[in-house]
């Protein structure tokens, strides 16, 4: 399937998607004499189930309106600081109360948008100044843009480290735990006065060949012209990057969903039975987690190639052969950074010792700035997002900013 039949399809999906909402309010509607019956909840939940199947997921909001400090309450505005074509540097400001320390938080470039990260935010916001990665939809940004490279990636967080300035603080999620690495490495080797005070990184990919997932599975089962010939694909017309070359959203949704779908299943049945026996809550629960789950963007094609080659296959920053505009990274040259590394012990898409491979990999840091961290019973998503995050995970990385301030 190409992207403009998919395109097509999902347009009609949406349509139907439409003609089911009129029936739903239809039959939901308050002055339904049957609204209550058996065949009515039955009814409204099979329509409901069939609606999310047939709709299309656009990007959510932060949403986050005000924050709770020790100080008291605070308005929170999302301001754009700077605007690059494939990424805006979002802060939340928090209107008459600034925090002492500077966190800019380096959102995955990896299907999903930045808000899929807006429960880190809002968990960090009360102590710390947050700045975050706001990637833009490849098939949003014109062919006049240029291609977006790996090296494009790793320049874009070493021109928002210059914008915060000194004594700024670098958190990286899953993915670009690799680019925030090597972003810090390079400006230690430009022995650059704005190189991070401490960086955090959760869940990444920085040696692949630790306890490989199903996902370092997939990437070395295909050499690298099927992911060029099957992967790929062109914007269709209609969007602002038509003719764009992308790896499709849809394509790495449908890996994620594919990687458990037993488990998808499972709740959207539990969603059914939800709606008919009218649990609100468990299916407001479920809306929530969906909406933002099924929201995906479309990645520059460069971008995912190399991260395919350079990051998975060959595995590069481990074997300390990733190289930045030409030249070697010197993971040596990083002294003076403090180093947290996160893993979950159930993480399924980023195996236990992946992410701490950077402890050996940086051993220019004195140890006693270094410290690992393995939340027992997380997840991959439970190390950033979901009560176990916000009780156990973030008062460590809170506490580890703060030590380094």
């Amino acid at each position: 399937m190409n992207y403009q039949t998919y395109d097509y399809l999902t347009r009609t999906g949406h349509m139907i998607h439409e003609g089911l909402s009129i029936v739903n309010d239809m039959v939901s509607h308050p002055s339904n004499p049957f609204g209550f019956t058996v065949s009515s909840r039955m009814t409204k939940a099979s329509l409901e189930t069939a609606m999310r199947l047939t709709r299309r997921y656009d990007k959510l909001g932060f949403d986050i309106d005000e924050v709770q400090t020790e100080d008291g309450v605070f308005k929170v505005r999302e301001d754009v600081e700077v605007a690059k074509p494939f990424c805006e540097l979002v802060h939340f400001k928090k209107i008459g109360h600034k925090s002492k320390n500077k966190v800019l938080l380096v959102a995955p470039l990896s299907g999903h948008h930045a808000t899929l990260l807006k429960g880190t935010v809002d968990a960090l916001l009360p102590d710390h100044e947050i700045y975050i990665t706001d990637w833009l939809d490849a098939r949003e940004v014109p062919l006049k843009a240029g291609p977006f490279t790996f090296d494009c990636y790793v320049e874009y967080l070493i021109d928002f480290v210059n914008f915060l300035g000194q004594d700024t603080h670098m958190i990286a999620i899953c993915q670009p735990t690799v680019q925030a690495l090597i972003a810090t490495a390079v400006m230690a080797q430009e022995q650059n006065e704005n190189t991070p005070k401490s960086l955090t990184l959760m869940a990444g990919p920085l040696d692949t060949t630790r306890n490989p997932t199903r996902v370092n599975e997939f990437a070395h089962r295909h050499p690298m012209g099927w992911y060029r010939n099957v992967a790929i694909m062109e914007v269709p017309m209609g969007y602002k990057g038509q003719g764009r070359h992308v790896y499709p959203g849809f394509m790495q949704l449908g890996g994620f969903i594919s990687m458990n779908y037993k488990t998808h299943l499972k709740k959207y049945t539990q969603f059914y039975q939800n709606l008919f026996y009218g649990e609100q809550e468990d299916a407001d629960r479920f809306r929530a987690f969906y909406d933002e789950y099924m929201a995906v963007l479309d990645m520059p094609a460069e971008f995912y190639l190399e991260t395919i080659e350079r990051v998975f296959k060959n595995n590069e920053v481990a074997n300390q052969e990733i190289t930045y505009k030409g030249q070697k990274v010197d993971f040596q040259a990083i002294t003076n950074t403090a180093l947290l590394t996160v893993e979950g012990a159930n993480d399924d898409i980023c195996g236990l010792g992946q992410t701490e491979a950077a402890q050996d990999i940086c051993q220019g840091i004195p140890k006693d700035m270094r410290k690992h961290h393995v939340q027992v019973g997380a997840g991959h998503y439970g190390i950033f997002s979901g009560s176990m995050y916000r009780k156990n995970i973030r008062p460590i990385v809170t506490d580890f900013i703060h030590k380094y301030d």
